[in-house]
């Protein structure tokens, strides 16, 4: 488990984390959101031990990550502008972190090349923005590294490629207890790769939540009422988040189980009544109406 404590940074005067306490836990997909300049690069910085916090502590498997070796072999950081090393090819990558990551699997690297269509000779400066990404995540994955601190990772690469890359993810986690974070400005990047999301903002966490407990509590829902009087008492058993209104077909976005919002609407009558699916973003954008923010501004642009 990575634990996050009162983490601070600050570059001049500009407080680029701001007293974040999180924890990320172990084979999960861990989604970092945020808008540029919330404070990912930063705190990922730190995670991996490259940037000193001002102040705070933050452990990995329970141990300290500033020049502690071992920790940092645990961990394999992924900047949104991957580094590779003048006129090398993957080969050459390859090679250069099988001395950092005693573990690396070069039999398996080689595969993925092959699979992913990157050849193993060429020089990597030749390579397009989305195969340098590509590269640097099949790197990480190989490295055998317990945490991927992916920044950016996965901007530019299309869908073909993100659906290998999360079955990749998958089946590492499956196989050896993998736990990727991944940091990005995208909501809709994180929405079918992630278990749980962390929502940064001004160097703050403004909410951490598990993405399926977060599904699980809040609904969507469509009808039509058979009367006023049915609305009006469905009206004082719910409190919706949100209600949108087209003629007589109500559409309400409202917290609690599917269990309960049916019970709910089991006690009035409708001509008309189904629930809907919520996207990650209809759910992202109810959870921080509560505490304040308009997920839509933040995010969304």
């Amino acid at each position: 488990m990575i634990q996050i404590t009162n983490i601070s940074k600050s570059f001049d005067d500009i407080k680029a984390v701001d007293d974040i306490t999180v924890d990320i836990g172990e084979q999960i997909v861990f989604g970092l959101l945020g808008t540029n300049g919330a404070g990912k690069s930063t705190l990922l910085r730190m995670v991996s031990g490259i940037l000193k916090p001002d102040s705070g502590n933050i452990t990995v498997d329970d141990m300290g990550v500033l020049d502690n070796e071992e920790a940092k072999k645990n961990m394999f950081f992924i900047s949104d502008s991957p580094y590779f090393f003048a006129n090398s090819n993957p080969i050459d990558m390859m090679s250069y972190l099988s001395i950092q990551y005693p573990l690396f699997d070069k039999d398996k690297f080689r595969d993925y090349l092959k699979t992913f269509n990157l050849p193993e000779k060429r020089k990597i400066g030749t390579y397009s923005k989305g195969m340098k990404r590509q590269l640097a995540l099949l790197l990480g994955i190989c490295s055998n590294a317990k945490y991927l601190l992916c920044d950016e990772s996965f901007d530019g690469l299309d869908p073909v490629m993100r659906q290998g890359i999360k079955s990749i993810f998958a089946k590492e986690m499956d196989e050896r207890g993998l736990t990727p974070v991944i940091a990005s400005h995208n909501l809709r990047e994180l929405e079918d790769i992630c278990d749980h999301v962390g929502l940064l903002h001004k160097g703050g966490v403004l909410l951490s939540k598990d993405l399926e407990d977060m599904k699980l509590n809040i609904q969507r829902v469509q009808c039509v009422y058979s009367s006023e009087e049915d609305e009006s008492k469905l009206m004082q058993m719910v409190e919706p988040v949100k209600t949108e209104r087209m003629g007589s077909l109500c559409t309400y976005t409202l917290r609690g189980t599917r269990e309960d919002v049916e019970n709910a609407f089991a006690c009035v009558n409708t001509v008309f009544f189904e629930t809907l699916p919520l996207s990650l973003e209809e759910i992202f954008i109810s959870e921080t109406e509560v505490v304040g923010y308009d997920i839509k501004k933040l995010i969304l642009g």
